[in-house]
C-alpha cells in the first residue's frame, strides 16, 4: 500500500487571512505597560478650548443720540432761517440808518487847580443829535454816560437828557461837564506846555447812551449807543472864547 500524502497546515496563510482588531486602548488615551487601569484617571485626554464670542452691544441708544442731535440740528437751523428772514424783511421795510452824533461847541467855565493840588473841572457842550430814518424813533433812555478825556485822564463827566427823537428830527442838547482829579499839578503843567507849545489840545468825548428802536408802533428791545469823538480845541482857558478846530466822531452800537 502507497504512502497517503501529508498535509502540513501553513501559519503565515492563516495569519494574513485574519482581519485586525480594533485596539483595546482608545488612541486619545495614554497607555500603561504595566496595564495600570487607573493611569487613564490620572491623565484625562487633552480638551480644546474655544473662545467666548461676546455679543454686540444694542445700537439702540446710538441710533436715538444720533436722532436727539440731527433734530436739535434742525431746529437750530430752522430759527436761524426764520431769525434772518425777518431781520431781513425789517431791513427792507423800514431801511434803518444809524442816529449821527457831531460836538458843535464848548466852553470852559473852570479849569483851576486848588490848594491840594487837585484840578476842577466845569465844561458846557452843545451836542447835536440827528435821527435821520423816516420810519424809526429814538428813546433816549436814562442812564447815560458822558466823559471827556485828556489822553488818559477824566477831565469832567456828565450825562444827556431823557427824550424821544421823532422821525427825521434834529435835536440840539445843552450838557454840563463837571469833574475833580486829584494830584493833577503834572497834568496841568502838561496842558500848558501842549499849549504853548503847538497852540491846540487834543481831548477825547465818550458817550454811553441806552436806547430803545420804535418801529413803527413797535418798541424794541434797549440796546447801547456809544459814541467816540476825537475834538482838537484851541485853549482850554477860563472864559475865552474856544474854538473846535477839528471834530470826529464814530457811532456804534451793542446789546
Amino acid at each position: 500500500m502507497a504512502d497517503q500524502p501529508k498535509i502540513h497546515p501553513v501559519q503565515e496563510d492563516i495569519e494574513a487571512q485574519q482581519k485586525p482588531t480594533a485596539p483595546l486602548v482608545p488612541r486619545d488615551t495614554s497607555k500603561s505597560d504595566h496595564g495600570d487601569p487607573a493611569a487613564a484617571e490620572r491623565y484625562p485626554p487633552f480638551q480644546r478650548t474655544i473662545p467666548v464670542m461676546h455679543s454686540k452691544p444694542p445700537k439702540r441708544k446710538r441710533s436715538c443720540l444720533c436722532k436727539c442731535m440731527c433734530w436739535t440740528i434742525s431746529l437750530l437751523l430752522i430759527l436761524i432761517i426764520i431769525i434772518a428772514a425777518t431781520v431781513g424783511i425789517l431791513w427792507l421795510a423800514f431801511k434803518p440808518k444809524l442816529p449821527k452824533i457831531s460836538v458843535d461847541r464848548m466852553q470852559v467855565s473852570q479849569l483851576n487847580l486848588s490848594d491840594n493840588s487837585s484840578l476842577e473841572a466845569t465844561f458846557n457842550v452843545t451836542i447835536t443829535a440827528r435821527n435821520p430814518n423816516e420810519k424809526i424813533g429814538i428813546y433816549y433812555e436814562g442812564g447815560s454816560r458822558i466823559n471827556v478825556y485828556y489822553t488818559d485822564t477824566k477831565l469832567c463827566e456828565g450825562s444827556l437828557p431823557k427824550f424821544y427823537q421823532g422821525h427825521k428830527n434834529t435835536t440840539v442838547l445843552n450838557i454840563p461837564l463837571t469833574g475833580q482829579t486829584e494830584n493833577a499839578t503834572a497834568l496841568v503843567n502838561t496842558l500848558q506846555e501842549r499849549q504853548q507849545r503847538t497852540g491846540n489840545v487834543p481831548l477825547n468825548l465818550r458817550v454811553k447812551q441806552p436806547v430803545r428802536i420804535k418801529l413803527g408802533k413797535l418798541k424794541l428791545m434797549k440796546v447801547n449807543f456809544r459814541v467816540r469823538c476825537r475834538l482838537v480845541v484851541n485853549s482850554l482857558n477860563p472864559d475865552n472864547s474856544i474854538r473846535i478846530q477839528d471834530s470826529s466822531c464814530k457811532f456804534r452800537f451793542r446789546l
